[in-house]
């Protein structure tokens, strides 16, 4: 429905509402489907989550559309959302009954950029559940956020696709699902923690 040429305002609550019920549809036909679900204020609480945000933040192109994104993701209409080798695919709930189709592509770091990160980590982290943990030297945090040098995307290494009617390249339903991934991270994080996984070879 729309008011004077607007969408009409629809509530946080029936927003999740809507997103609950397509959620139980799609879990009687895919057990296996990995929603994201935000609890609480906060979209990340670990470093890499907080880091990935941030980075997102930053593509200027797309504030209006990042910001439309957080609160989608927030009312947990990111309904299925898996991270792959450089590829994300998700989908999202927005006005219609059907949920649609994201999918984002990363390109990895080339070859000479992880050089510089095996170089600048060696002997300066003592093991995988430390970066995990997102405990290492403060002057490191510029080698992975840094805009030029650092490991997150830049907009220019990052694509995406939705099959939702609106016709601008960044969606809201895609900057949800890119939310989506900070979210992600957090709780990876907190589940290789838990897990307590065997000490690996320091770097």
């Amino acid at each position: 429905m729309y008011d004077y040429g607007f969408p009409a305002y629809v509530s946080v609550a029936e927003k999740k509402a809507k997103a609950k019920k397509s959620l139980d549809k799609l879990k009687k036909k895919n057990p296996d489907i990995e929603p994201v679900l935000i609890e609480g204020r906060s979209l990340a609480k670990n470093w890499w989550g907080k880091a990935w945000n941030i980075n997102l933040e930053s593509y200027a192109d797309y504030s209006n559309r990042i910001a439309r994104g957080k609160s989608y993701v927030r009312s947990n209409a990111v309904l299925d959302l898996k991270i792959l080798k450089g590829r994300v695919v998700a989908k999202a709930q927005g006005s219609r009954a059907k949920p649609y189709e994201v999918e984002i592509n990363i390109d990895g770091l080339s070859p000479k950029k992880w050089e510089q990160v095996t170089e600048l980590c060696n002997h300066r982290i003592d093991s995988l559940e430390q970066l995990i943990e997102g405990k290492f030297p403060r002057e490191l945090e510029v080698l992975f956020t840094d805009k030029k040098y650092g490991i997150f995307p830049s907009p220019e290494e990052i694509r995406f696709n939705c099959s939702c009617p609106d016709w601008a390249y960044m969606c809201k339903h895609v900057a949800a699902v890119l939310y989506g991934i900070g979210a992600r991270l957090d709780y990876t994080h907190r589940e290789i923690r838990h897990r307590k996984l065997r000490q690996l070879t320091s770097f």
